[in-house]
């Protein structure tokens, strides 16, 4: 098992967010996690990547504990965490965003890792010294996704990539999730509005009500019954 929560609570000073929520990643897995805003789904990824104290409960990193890990140490670890609407450096061209990305990296081994995930980006590749902020949502998505791969991640963290994208964007991004997963072999947990095209890509999903776990199971058993989809969201 690549990553198991197991009954974790925490939250923002004093407000508590999450209570007792459980969840796994399996090797090579998409799992999914959605729910209603505010239900604590961005909280799960903080918490995971370092961002949030563990005021309770345990999480596990391909078997290792990592409860009192800081972001840096769980990048060197294999976790890459690519934030909600956070996606690129806007003054900045697409290869200076890259090499952000691979600042720690010694200059040979940066230059091949962005090599390599510019031909999974072929967008990306013909506008190198382009700056990032004239390119089209969908274009600083893919740098975003790009600039989280540099560190050969075996985990990936999505918190709404499709946030303001527009549907034929949305589709590239997720043909780009899928890609990821099956070509590199990333273990991917997503939080994701766009219910419909996130359960259509995921090999499990979770369910966040009131910072619990409403639901767990098999994506197609929702997307089959809309009426119990709905009142997850309720």
């Amino acid at each position: 098992m690549m990553l198991k929560v197991n009954n974790l609570e925490t939250g923002y000073r004093n407000k508590q967010v999450l209570f007792g929520a459980s969840l796994e990643v399996g090797n090579n897995e998409i799992v999914a996690l959605i729910g209603p805003n505010g239900a604590g789904k961005s909280t799960v990824l903080k918490a995971i990547f370092g961002l949030l104290p563990i005021w309770s409960g345990e999480i596990v990193f391909n078997g290792q504990t990592i409860n009192k890990n800081d972001p840096t140490q769980n990048v060197s670890s294999g976790i890459s965490f690519l934030a909600q609407a956070n996606r690129v450096f806007d003054g900045l061209s697409v290869i200076e965003n890259l090499k952000i990305g691979a600042y720690k990296m010694p200059r040979s081994e940066a230059s091949q890792r962005i090599d390599y995930v510019l031909e999974m980006f072929p967008d990306l590749k013909n506008r190198i010294n382009s700056v990032s902020g004239t390119l089209s949502g969908g274009q600083q998505q893919q740098l975003a996704l790009a600039r989280a791969l540099i560190h050969k991640p075996i985990l990936l963290l999505l918190d709404e990539p499709s946030l303001g994208l527009s549907p034929k964007l949305i589709q590239l991004i997720f043909d780009n999730i899928v890609e990821i997963n099956s070509v590199l072999n990333i273990s991917i947990l997503i939080v994701e509005q766009k219910v419909r095209n996130v359960l259509e890509i995921c090999n499990k999903v979770y369910s966040l009500k009131f910072g619990r776990i409403a639901y767990s199971g098999n994506p197609q058993t929702l997307i089959e019954d809309n009426n119990r989809l709905k009142k997850l969201f309720l």
